[in-house]
């Protein structure tokens, strides 16, 4: 016996089956960003391993800090936060952010350590049209139109600290840094403003000397070149276990009578705390401090005391401030954000109350307009911090 279906109940059939197929195509393509109904997925790249780990995890704390303050939220949507390791650098972190963009399909990606690692990930970002917000230093890029950073450019820190130092110094000044290109942006941010301010460099030929990294661990051979060379001040940047080592045995060597400026990654967070005591007195510039008096900076220092023991660092704090960039323009993105909206989003948010005071992104380098502060490692209490001792230039443009 034959079943014969009528013609009407086959169309119908047909249209069900051809719903149910398009259905299950959407579901196993997957919209990019998108997550459970409602939610939207955030990729978080930072060094959660490696010289920078502690750094990395400053990072990720500020942003899962923002997140646990806002229900779990950005722009209204309920965040899937998917993190992964950007190790030392760029050979670990391409992998790690190709999975981020091409695998998870993030609506926005935010994080990121190195200055080399941005500069390796960025055709990347390009190549997916996926919006980044950086939340720590980045080289000069020639196309930042998908490109924002809540921190800093790698090279403002010196540029910003330059001229109090060629005033503060009564003859020539030694430049030392790592050899990556962090080290190069930063040094050259100092060494060119200053020259140009009429300072003097001590270095024999005129160029920053810089150690192998992340191989360099006995600084003694440098300072004894810094020595040689007459210098009357040292300016440098290090950061993570480097600077532990370098300021530890600055203090034991024999240039420790020479003062002693920095980009303020040298003594900043955990890494002041295994230096203790060598630390003191030594100056840097840094774009936040946990004393400024404001009130975004008072909630944000509780609300990260309350969770994590000591006091916030510029990694934090930028981390925070970059969910705060996508909470914002997520909302203004409208019903369906995509990595394009967001993006576009971004380049309309105006001023950004923040911790470090207000700031904007220029429109040009889409980093922050924003003060420097100089800082001097002082006796707080019973232990040692980053106390701000006067305003710097304001940097960005």
């Amino acid at each position: 016996m034959s079943l014969t279906i009528p013609r009407r109940s086959r169309a119908r059939t047909a249209a069900l089956l051809a719903l149910v197929l398009f259905a299950a195509t959407a579901c196993a393509d997957g919209g990019r960003g998108a997550g459970a109904a409602g939610s939207i997925k955030i990729g978080l790249l930072a060094s959660l391993s490696g010289t920078y780990q502690a750094v990395g995890k400053e990072i990720r704390a500020g942003f899962e800090l923002y997140l646990a303050t806002h229900d779990g939220r950005l722009g209204g949507r309920q965040v899937e936060l998917v993190v992964a390791d950007e190790g030392n650098g760029a050979a670990t972190a391409v992998p790690a952010a190709t999975k981020l963009l091409k695998q998870d399909r993030v609506a926005a990606l935010t994080g990121i350590v190195g200055g080399g690692s941005v500069a390796a990930v960025y055709p990347l970002l390009n190549e997916t049209k996926v919006p980044f917000v950086g939340s720590n230093g980045r080289p000069e890029l020639k196309d930042v139109s998908r490109i924002w950073h809540t921190s800093y450019l790698s090279d403002e820190p010196g540029e910003a600290i330059a001229r109090h130092v060629r005033d503060n110094v009564d003859g020539s000044v030694y430049a030392i840094g790592p050899d990556y290109q962090g080290g190069w942006d930063e040094l050259r941010g100092f060494t060119d403003a200053f020259v140009k301010e009429g300072g003097r460099l001590a270095n024999p030929d005129g160029k920053t000397t810089f150690t192998p990294f992340p191989t360099t661990t006995n600084f003694t051979p440098y300072f004894a070149r810094i020595k040689a060379s007459g210098a009357d001040a040292v300016y440098t940047f290090y950061a993570g276990s480097a600077a532990v080592d370098f300021v530890k045995q600055y203090a034991q060597s024999e240039i420790s009578d020479l003062p002693l400026y920095a980009a303020g990654f040298l003594t900043e967070g955990g890494v002041l705390d295994a230096q203790g005591e060598a630390a003191r007195d030594v100056y840097s510039v840094l774009n936040y401090s946990p004393d400024l008096d404001n009130a975004e900076n008072r909630a944000f220092v509780a609300a990260w005391k309350a969770k994590n023991d000591g006091s916030p660092t510029t990694y934090a704090m930028a981390s925070y401030d970059a969910a705060a960039v996508l909470d914002r323009a997520i909302e203004a993105a409208g019903d369906d954000p995509s990595p394009e909206s967001i993006n576009a989003a971004i380049a309309q948010l105006g001023q950004i109350a923040s911790p470090r005071g207000t700031w904007q992104f220029s429109p040009s380098t889409h980093a922050p307009v924003q003060k420097w502060y100089l800082r001097q490692v002082r006796q707080d209490g019973r232990a040692l911090s980053n106390t701000v001792v006067g305003d710097l230039a304001t940097v960005g443009g």
